[in-house]
């Protein structure tokens, strides 16, 4: 069965309360915060205020796909947030070792995230500190692109990796996750789906979530 972790990107800012709500209602598993900063990726989303706000009223974990720049400068903040999975980018952290240490030293899980273009072979050998790997099956930045297919080959790769090397890491797909989608990406391998357009653009996101959960 699938873990689903709605992203808030997709939400109703304006009825951030209801949209957390509706979820902590729903068979979700997490809640997914995306984090932009306008430098690592071409768009800013929301700060400290807004997942605050989210914090006040989720009775569900927090995933916080941070991309940015320097996330180490944010480790204590989103642990004083109450972050459940803390998850950086490779191609932001030039010492990635250190930075997932520091996360999992505030009592937070560690998460690396892949961009398109980058070979899970670069995790060889940082995979047993990671308690999450995420496969961006977009370019990151925006929501509602397509799914990029080739993800799934990149995820039997990285199910093989995890297996030789013995990590338990969940592996997290983010990026134009649908029912069909889904479908696929739990076949090759995947443990925790992203969605947004595909459950906050639903008619019924609490019965969208239900059925992605049964993928």
């Amino acid at each position: 069965m699938a873990m689903i972790s709605p992203s808030m990107l997709s939400a109703d800012f304006g009825n951030i309360q209801r949209d957390t709500e509706m979820l902590n209602k729903s068979q979700c598993d997490w809640i997914h915060l995306d984090v932009m900063d306008g430098v690592f990726v071409p768009n800013l989303t929301f700060g400290f205020p807004m997942m605050e706000a989210i914090a006040r009223h989720a009775r569900k974990p927090l995933d916080v796909h941070l991309m940015i720049v320097q996330p180490e400068k944010f480790i204590e903040r989103l642990s004083d947030v109450g972050a459940y999975v803390v998850s950086v980018h490779y191609e932001a952290c030039p010492h990635l070792h250190r930075v997932l240490q520091a996360i999992r030293a505030k009592g937070m899980k560690a998460g690396v995230v892949l961009n398109p273009h980058t070979p899970v072979s670069v995790l060889e050998d940082i995979i047993q500190d990671c308690d999450l790997v995420m496969l961006m099956s977009v370019n990151p930045g925006y929501g509602g692109q397509a799914f990029i297919p080739h993800t799934l080959e990149k995820i039997k790769r990285l199910v093989e990796l995890r297996e030789r090397t013995g990590s338990r890491c969940l592996i997290e797909v983010d990026g134009g996750v649908n029912r069909s989608t889904g479908k696929k990406l739990m076949e090759a391998g995947a443990d925790v789906l992203v969605a947004g357009t595909a459950v906050f653009g639903a008619a019924d996101p609490v019965e969208e979530i239900s059925i992605l959960k049964q993928l």
